[in-house]
C-alpha cells in the first residue's frame, strides 16, 4: 500500500526532491502519487520520506489507520508548564511583544521593501533611539541554513496563520525554565501541544490533521528573524544584536506505526529547539543582577491559548486584542486605552483610513469592533467604557442588554419604560457616531481573577523592589549630637566648621541643637570635613 497527497499540500517540491523511486508526479501544478512506484522507501530510509520532507506531513497512506494509536518510545521532553493548572511564567520583553504582533498582524501591518525587493517591518523603540527590524524566511525547514531566503511577495503575509502565536508565546514559556536559554535546548512534543492548545479536545480533527497543524504553526513561528538596535537604558549599555531568528527550530522527529500492511502511519512529533540569541540581552538572570542586561519576563494564562484556537477564524480582531492586552496589562492594569488605538491593533491603520471615506466601510467595522469587544467580555475581559467620551448612547448594544432583569415581569417593565424614552435600545446608532468613537476612550479591562492575580502580584513585588531601591539609595541621617562630637572630636571650633563648608556659625550652631536637618549635599560636606 502507497500514499496519497492531500488537498491541503503546499506545492514546495520538498516531497519530490527526496522520493528516492520517483513515485512522486505533477500535473497542472498539482502533486500525485505512483501507486506502482511507491514502495514506503523501503530499502532506502526507515521512514517515508515524502511524509518526513513535507513541512505540514500531508501525504497520508491511502488506507486509514485501524484501531488505537499506541505509544511509542519517545525522547524525554523538558518539564510541564502550566503546572498549577492556570498560568505560567514567560519572556515578555518588546521583542518577544512585537515578535507576537508580526505573527498575528502580518497582513495588517506596514511593510516596506529593502533594495533586493524583500520585505521587512521595522519597529521604532524608545522614542527613536533604537529600532527593530523583523523579516520573514520564506523557507520552512528544521534548521535555517546560512542563506536566507526572505519573503519578498506580501501575498505571502496572507499565509501566516495567526495561530503561530500561541506556540510563540509557549516558546516564551519554556524560555523562562532555562538558565541560559540562548544556549540550552528545549525539546516539547505534539502531546503537549495539544494539552496546552486545547487541542486534545478536538474529536472533530484526525490525528494527522492535528500534526499537520502543529508542524506548520511551528515551522511558521521559527521563520520569524529579527535585527536588534537598543539604545541605553540606565546602567544597560546600547548593543546590536544582528540578524537571527527569534526561535531555532534545530529537529522534527517523526513518529511511527506500522500497520499490518506494512504502511507506516505518522502518530506523534517532537520537536527540539533553541531560543534565539536576543535572550542574553532580555532573559538574563546573571546580566541583570550585574546591570549589563535584562531579565523581563509576566505571566500567561493558559485561558487565553484555548480562546485563540476557538475564536481565530471568526474574530481574528479580538484575537489580535486579546493577545495585545496580554502585554500590555503588564505595564499596569489601569492602562486607559482611545477606541482608534484598539481598532489599528485589530485591523490596521489601512481599513481604518478606508472607513474614514467610505460609509459602508465604517458601518461594517464599527460592527465588528462591537462584535469583537463582545467576543472578549465573554472570555473575562471586560471593557470599562468611559462615561464622558464613550457615553451609553454610543455603546454596544450588547453593554444594553446587560441590564436586562432575569425576571419576566421585570424585563417586560424594562422594554415598556425603553419604549418611552427618546433613545430606544433597538435604535440604530446616532448620527455622527463613528466621530465619537475616535475620540472615545476605554478606561481599563477587568480581567479574569486568575490574570488579575498575577499582575497585582507583579506589581506588588515592583513596588518592594522599587521601595529597596529608594531606601537603599538614602544616604543615612547625621543627628545633632553627631556632629557636635565630630566638630570637638577634629579641635573644630564653630566659626571655624561653618569657615570649611561655606556656612555660617548660626547655621551650624542650630544644626546642633536640632532645629533642622542638613540637605543631602550639605550632608555630603559635613561628612567629609568631620571624616564621619
Amino acid at each position: 500500500m502507497s500514499y496519497t497527497i492531500s488537498e491541503s499540500c503546499p506545492t514546495c517540491n520538498n516531497c519530490q526532491i527526496d522520493c528516492p523511486t520517483d513515485a512522486i508526479q505533477t500535473e497542472n501544478g498539482e502533486y500525485w502519487i505512483d501507486q506502482e512506484k511507491c514502495n514506503n522507501c523501503e530499502g532506502y530510509y526507515h521512514q517515508p520520506q515524502c511524509i518526513v520532507q513535507c513541512p505540514i506531513s500531508s501525504p497520508t497512506p491511502s488506507q486509514a489507520k485501524k484501531g488505537r494509536y499506541k505509544n511509542v518510545a519517545r525522547i524525554a521532553t523538558s518539564p510541564e508548564l502550566f503546572i498549577n493548572g492556570k498560568n505560567t511564567p514567560f519572556a515578555s520583553s518588546m521583542i518577544i511583544w512585537e515578535a507576537c504582533t508580526v505573527l498575528t498582524r502580518a497582513s495588517v501591518l506596514t511593510w516596506e521593501k529593502d533594495r533586493e525587493g524583500n520585505l521587512y517591518y521595522e519597529r521604532e523603540v524608545k522614542q527613536g533611539r533604537g529600532k527593530i527590524i523583523f523579516r520573514l524566511n520564506d523557507t520552512l525547514d528544521a534548521q535555517v541554513s546560512e542563506k536566507v531566503n526572505y519573503v519578498s511577495d506580501a501575498n505571502q503575509l496572507e499565509k501566516i496563520d495567526i495561530r503561530a502565536a500561541c506556540l510563540h508565546l509557549l516558546f516564551a514559556g519554556y524560555a523562562t525554565i532555562a538558565e541560559k536559554p540562548w544556549e540550552e535546548k528545549f525539546i516539547i512534543s505534539d502531546q503537549q501541544i495539544e494539552q496546552y492548545l486545547g487541542l486534545d479536545k478536538r474529536k472533530d480533527l484526525s490525528k494527522a490533521s492535528k500534526l499537520s497543524l502543529i508542524k506548520l504553526l511551528i515551522q511558521q513561528t521559527c521563520q520569524l528573524l529579527a535585527t536588534i538596535d537598543w539604545p541605553q537604558q540606565g546602567k544597560v549599555k546600547g548593543f546590536t544584536v544582528p540578524e537571527s531568528p527569534i526561535w531555532n527550530l534545530l529537529d522534527i522527529q517523526h513518529h511511527f506505526q506500522e500497520d499490518d500492511l506494512g504502511c507506516q502511519h505518522l502518530i506523534g512529533l517532537t520537536f527540539t529547539l533553541q531560543t534565539g540569541i536576543w535572550a542574553k540581552y532580555f532573559l538574563n538572570k546573571q546580566g541583570y543582577n550585574q546591570r549589563v542586561a535584562f531579565y523581563q519576563y509576566g505571566s500567561l494564562p493558559q485561558f487565553i491559548l484555548s480562546s485563540v484556537m476557538s475564536i481565530w477564524q471568526q474574530h481574528p480582531g479580538a484575537v489580535r486584542m486579546m493577545l495585545w492586552l496580554l502585554f500590555k496589562s503588564k505595564m499596569g492594569r489601569k492602562q486607559c486605552i482611545t477606541v482608534p488605538t484598539l481598532m489599528r491593533v485589530a485591523y490596521g491603520q489601512q481599513r481604518i483610513a478606508q472607513a474614514d471615506i467610505q460609509r459602508e466601510q465604517r458601518k461594517r467595522l464599527i460592527r465588528t469592533f462591537e462584535s469583537d469587544l463582545e467576543v472578549l467580555n465573554h472570555y473575562g475581559l471586560k471593557p470599562v467604557f468611559d462615561p464622558v467620551s464613550y457615553p451609553e448612547i454610543i455603546q454596544p448594544l450588547w453593554v444594553k442588554l446587560d441590564q436586562l432583569p432575569d425576571d419576566g415581569d421585570e424585563a417586560l417593565d424594562f422594554w415598556i419604560n425603553d419604549g418611552c424614552q427618546q433613545h430606544r435600545l433597538t435604535d440604530s446608532g446616532p448620527r455622527g457616531k463613528w466621530n465619537w468613537l475616535m475620540k472615545a476612550r476605554i478606561l481599563n479591562f477587568e480581567l479574569p481573577q486568575a490574570w488579575e492575580e498575577q499582575l497585582v502580584k507583579f506589581e506588588q513585588k515592583k513596588q518592594r523592589k522599587n521601595h529597596r531601591k529608594a531606601r537603599t539609595k538614602k544616604a543615612p541621617e547625621l543627628s545633632a549630637q553627631q556632629i557636635l562630637e565630630a566638630r570637638k572630636r577634629k579641635g573644630l571650633s564653630q566659626r571655624a566648621l561653618a569657615k570649611e563648608i561655606g556656612k555660617s556659625q548660626s547655621w551650624i550652631r542650630d544644626l546642633e541643637n536640632g532645629r533642622f536637618c542638613a540637605k543631602p549635599g550639605d550632608r555630603e560636606m559635613l561628612q567629609t570635613v568631620l571624616e564621619l
